[in-house]
């Protein structure tokens, strides 16, 4: 688990700031479940949290409960991520955090899944976590990436859906 520094985290929250509050928030690969919770900390109207792993999705949820999160804010299951974006949902996202492992390309895939799910909302925000720049060649038709910072040995950034 690499959980996003708290630097890069007070960065992306406060790219976020007018974006955040009422957002439907999801994380794919939720690992420690910090930007999720920080997420609700700024006044996201849900969270839902993937992780593959049973010992850290049990972690999150006691880390949910412990804080507080209201059981209707805060849904932690036990997905994988590349499969669970491939079934359809109910539910569309404003925000959605992207920081899978740091595989080689894979974020790319991720992003294409993404765009061709039914799980974005109109204008949605992808914040993008990675070893390497994001090259925006690479990125959906329609994406746009806003903003882009590197800390350390990780690149992050914040894209735009075109809501199309």
């Amino acid at each position: 688990m690499r959980p996003t520094p708290d630097r890069v985290r007070e960065t992306l929250f406060n790219w976020l700031a007018s974006d955040i509050i009422e957002a439907h928030c999801l994380d794919l690969f939720a690992g420690s479940g910090i930007l999720s919770l920080e997420a609700l900390s700024r006044g996201a109207s849900s969270v839902t949290l993937l992780d593959n792993q049973r010992t850290t999705q049990l972690a999150i949820r006691e880390n949910l409960a412990q804080l507080g999160a209201e059981e209707h804010k805060a849904t932690c299951l036990l997905a994988d991520a590349y499969e669970w974006i491939e079934v359809p949902h109910d539910q569309q996202y404003d925000i959605v955090f992207l920081d899978p492992p740091f595989e080689k390309d894979r974020i790319y895939q991720l992003c294409t899944m993404l765009e061709s799910s039914d799980l974005l909302a109109s204008h949605a925000r992808i914040y993008l976590e990675m070893p390497d720049a994001p090259d925006c060649q690479r990125l959906p038709r329609g994406w746009i990436l806003q903003k882009c910072k590197k800390a350390g040995a990780v690149h992050y950034g914040l894209c735009l859906t075109d809501g199309g």
